[in-house]
């Protein structure tokens, strides 16, 4: 007896979700404004996570008073890619869980594209998904807004009600959840923190995991 999938499409985040980048990032964000000698500390940036870069530094300058300077903008990605190419890694478990995931997949990340297939091609999970990335730069609103899930749902040809999401930020839970889709909230990043799990579901996440293996069981249903 065969039971039907609940869900056609499944929808990852990078950041924290399919690689283990928060902290590493949050360290390069911090560097930058250190370079420019504004101490900022990285438990400050960690509170953008989830958010896009210039909304990202909207935060900071409000809670510090620090303007960066336009010009700095550039400086960001260099800074992560040198960390990135030292320390980044898959979250634990993903692979194995790629790798069985019979449903359609994509990656729909905050972060900027050039930054997305380097993190994917650097920890080896390209090839679990093609071209099938979208990023935050394609709409016109990013994250906690619905606009690019409800983008890259529209691009792989699924309707929202049939897609999963997994996410590890309030804000992308919540940009999903207002998209109409199911959301699960993964713990398993290493910026993970006591109230984590607790964010996510009241931001609306149906369930949430720390282990890939867990979230296998809830969604590989056996034919």
């Amino acid at each position: 007896m065969s039971h039907e999938m609940p869900f056609d499409l499944v929808i990852f985040d990078c950041d924290g979700v399919l690689v283990d980048s928060e902290q590493l990032s949050c360290t390069a964000f911090a560097k930058v404004y250190a370079n420019h000698g504004m101490a900022v500390p990285v438990s400050l940036v960690m509170k953008g996570i989830g958010m896009k870069q210039a909304d990202i530094i909207r935060m900071i300058e409000a809670e510090t008073g620090h303007h960066l300077p336009e010009s700095a903008d550039a400086e960001f990605w260099p800074e992560t890619r040198k960390l990135f190419a030292e320390s980044l890694t898959p979250t634990d478990g993903i692979a194995d869980f790629l790798q069985q995931l019979p449903q359609k997949r994509c990656v729909a990340s905050s972060s900027q594209l050039e930054r997305i297939i380097f993190s994917l091609e650097k920890t080896g999970l390209i090839r679990f998904f093609g071209d099938a990335i979208f990023s935050s730069s394609m709409v016109r609103r990013g994250k906690p807004a619905p606009d690019l899930f409800l983008f890259a749902a529209e691009r792989m040809g699924v309707e929202p009600s049939r897609c999963l999401v997994i996410e590890d930020s309030p804000f992308g839970v919540e940009g999903a959840v207002a998209a109409g889709m199911t959301v699960f909230g993964y713990t398993g990043g290493c910026h993970t923190y006591a109230e984590h799990a607790d964010k996510l579901a009241a931001k609306g996440a149906k369930h949430v995991f720390d282990r890939w293996a867990d979230i296998a069981r809830e969604i590989l249903v056996a034919a």
